[in-house]
């Protein structure tokens, strides 16, 4: 079954409006572990807008599942956190300080030869290393050839299809031929990026070898509906179904 990691990016989003910690981001990662959460994501950003570096310390004294800290290597202090902490998982995403969300996978031409050393060391801590990828081939090829454990599938393309009703199965044609060429390599996968109930069980179902997918803000969203630990089960039931 592909394991559920639920990033908690807008828990704290939602917390730094006040000075309160309501809502708090501990007690949802309890609430996420005790539903069945696999794991537990957090993508803190240099200008701590959402989850804070401290949250990050906080929750890694706690969890009893898998840790896993996204970001861009190149800047701010996730690096330094990484040291720190050594979660289970360190998935490095290209986005700018700035960024909304992340949009885009790695260059891997513009980026291989400085992302090389990085690997090494956050790997050197005995952290697992996964590249935020879109499906391109030869993207993924670079990913193994420096280092990476997986690559995270980019999957906002396939969300939007969905979404649109436009290019579906060809979209899905595309990830899931991606897949399969780094399974084939011998890369683990991971997937996520706007992945909802609605269109997660035909994503798994189509594309081989999926080990883990991170979602939070359509999750998140859907728990302003039907609750933290029922949303949870839900996107768990989608996963083994499909």
């Amino acid at each position: 079954m592909t394991k559920l990691s639920v990033n908690l990016n807008k828990i704290a989003l939602l917390r730094n409006q006040r000075d309160i910690d309501i809502p708090s981001v501990i007690e949802s990662a309890t609430t996420v572990i005790k539903a069945g959460a696999h794991g537990v994501t957090v993508h803190p950003r240099p200008d701590e807008r959402h989850i804070r570096y401290d949250d990050a310390r906080q929750l890694k004294k706690m969890l009893t599942v898998e840790f896993n800290i996204e970001g861009n290597p190149f800047t701010g202090k996730l690096i330094e956190l990484l040291h720190e902490l050594k979660p289970d998982q360190a998935t490095l995403v290209p986005d700018a300080p700035g960024a909304n969300t992340s949009d885009h996978g790695w260059n891997m031409q513009q980026n291989k030869e400085r992302l090389e050393p990085v690997i090494k060391e956050i790997k050197d801590l005995g952290i697992r290393v996964s590249l935020f990828m879109d499906p391109d081939n030869a993207g993924i090829r670079m990913a193994k050839e420096i280092g990476a454990d997986r690559v995270e599938l980019y999957t906002e393309p396939y969300a939007r299809a969905f979404r649109t009703n436009d290019n579906v199965e060809q979209t899905l044609e595309r990830f899931a031929a991606a897949a399969g060429f780094a399974n084939e390599i011998g890369l683990g996968l991971n997937a996520g990026h706007d992945l909802n109930l609605k269109n997660l069980g035909k994503f798994c179902s189509a594309v081989p070898g999926i080990l883990e997918v991170s979602i939070g803000h359509a999750l998140i969203a859907d728990a302003l509906e039907t609750g933290l630990d029922n949303t949870v089960k839900e996107y768990l039931k989608v996963l083994a179904q499909s």
